[in-house]
């Protein structure tokens, strides 16, 4: 049986796309053929512009420059990258389209279209919506949350493996944590060839540091009282074999 939750709400489009945006360090950026990868040098404004710091008289700041006003003329792309090794660690992408000016010498993207790439497929967010969307509050601590919960505490990953359905674990040889948000905790579920993800849901949402760990407990008090998978126990007994 799965996790018996009553509440099982995910993250918005728009959410899961301005989180992408808050914890990516890297993006790529074409205007007018100009392209240039970008370190630690973006920030984003509450409304969702993204600002860029770009050589005066390089060859994207006289592209975006040169471009006709209010006309979308240039690509951002941000990749969001699990920070737990696991197969395939680029779990989203974000894409967005618009149109640049300048303010206080840096580039300011005014996004037209955004697009988030999922391994369930693409969304296109409405521009309205991502502007007024905020990040999750944990997308700054997760890689610490999830680093420590997968190094520290791999016993309690493995616990809540109690809360996974069967038919899940079928061939597992791996399980990692793969994401945290305010809604719930997701597994990357790893076999020999190919993975798969299980989300396991809060039953209300954690909006602070404390809220998440009492969150986290409970799920782990759910999995102790939990009867051990049996995919687990066969596969513990063909290594003791």
């Amino acid at each position: 049986m799965g996790v018996p939750q009553s509440w099982t709400a995910t993250p918005a489009a728009a959410e899961r796309a301005r989180s992408v945006l808050a914890a990516a360090w890297t993006c790529a950026v074409t205007a007018d053929g100009a392209r240039a990868e970008f370190v630690g040098a973006h920030t984003v404004t509450d409304d969702g512009r993204v600002l860029l710091t770009a050589e005066q008289d390089g060859a994207l700041h006289a592209a975006a420059l040169c471009a006709p006003r209010g006309e979308p003329h240039a690509v951002l792309e941000f990749a969001d990258v699990a920070p737990v090794p696991v197969r395939h660690r680029v779990r989203a992408r974000l894409r967005l389209a618009g149109w640049f000016t300048s303010e206080d010498g840096r580039l300011a993207l005014h996004p037209t279209r955004v697009v988030l790439e999922e391994p369930s497929g693409a969304v296109v967010v409405d521009p309205e919506e991502f502007a007024a969307a905020a990040p999750d509050p944990h997308v700054g601590a997760e890689a610490h949350l999830l680093t420590h919960l997968a190094d520290a505490h791999p016993d309690a990953v493995e616990r809540l493996t109690r809360l996974v359905g069967p038919d899940s674990l079928h061939g597992a040889v791996r399980v990692r944590p793969l994401a945290v948000d305010r809604h719930g905790l997701t597994l990357r579920i790893e076999r020999v060839r190919g993975h798969g993800d299980v989300r396991l849901p809060f039953h209300r949402p954690a909006d602070d540091t404390g809220q998440l760990t009492e969150r986290m407990h409970v799920l782990l008090n759910q999995a102790s009282a939990a009867s051990c998978p049996r995919a687990l126990q066969r596969q513990r007994t063909d290594r003791d074999g």
